[in-house]
């Protein structure tokens, strides 16, 4: 009991030392002129991308020549992964399987996840978020099903590594589409606005910063989802 009490004050002694010593420990940094001009323009200002959520804008419209080669690179890299597994020999084994209210509460979490992922995603020109993060919570709901049922339970129901290949692949192209469309329309490469509308129909949009993270959303769940069926084993017997 005695060594429960002490540590307890311990505890609390290092959380009120932390508290109150936190302060003094970060150093105060002052906004240079870069930060100054992304948030006086992101979304108002004389060179505005159309958007509240200024990482976003940074991320799409002022350093977007950087994001597009990222994205291209993580293509790569899954083009690699497929490469070097596609040829390599699975070897099947027998699970035991988890109970129905497991299956069950998977289902949940799942159509939970996959709402959080779109949510994250499309509003990410407006709150904290994107197409990449909306994209790796979209990627753990294909890996929820591979525990809890089997790698087969989710290709029979149709998201195979042929099938995610293609949604991976149309959602770079629509990032190559709309980051040359400005070119075609006489501004540059990956212009935003006001090529591509700051509004539609009374809605928020950004731009195309709302078509960039809708296709990320894509690319990255569909590229991860790759992965984790390359590196499941499929299971031998029922995968209901």
């Amino acid at each position: 009991m005695r060594k429960v009490i002490t540590l307890s004050l311990i505890m609390l002694a290092v959380i009120a030392g932390a508290y109150y010593l936190s302060p003094h420990l970060v150093p105060k940094t002052e906004l240079n002129a870069l930060g100054e001009f992304y948030i006086r323009n992101s979304y108002f200002g004389e060179h505005s991308a159309g958007s509240p959520e200024v990482i976003t804008a940074i991320l799409w419209d002022y350093r977007g020549l950087d994001t597009y080669f990222e994205t291209a690179v993580l293509f790569m890299a899954i083009i690699g992964a497929v490469s070097i597994f596609r040829n390599m020999p699975s070897v099947s084994f027998h699970p035991r399987g988890f109970t129905d209210i497991t299956r069950t509460g998977v289902k949940i979490v799942g159509l939970i996840t996959f709402v959080a992922a779109a949510t994250t995603a499309f509003h990410g020109h407006i709150t904290p978020g994107g197409g990449f993060q909306g994209g790796s919570m979209l990627a753990v709901v294909p890996l929820l099903v591979i525990v809890a049922f089997s790698k087969k339970a989710l290709e029979k129901a149709g998201l195979t590594k042929e099938r995610a290949l293609v949604i991976r692949t149309i959602g770079l192209l629509t990032i190559a589409i709309v980051a040359f469309y400005p070119l075609l329309a006489g501004g540059y490469f990956m212009q935003n606005l006001p090529v591509y509308p700051k509004e539609l129909h009374g809605m928020l949009v950004s731009g195309s910063l709302s078509l960039f993270n809708m296709a990320e959303f894509l690319a990255v769940g569909a590229g991860f989802t790759i992965i984790f069926l390359l590196l499941s084993n499929p299971e031998g017997g029922s995968e209901a």
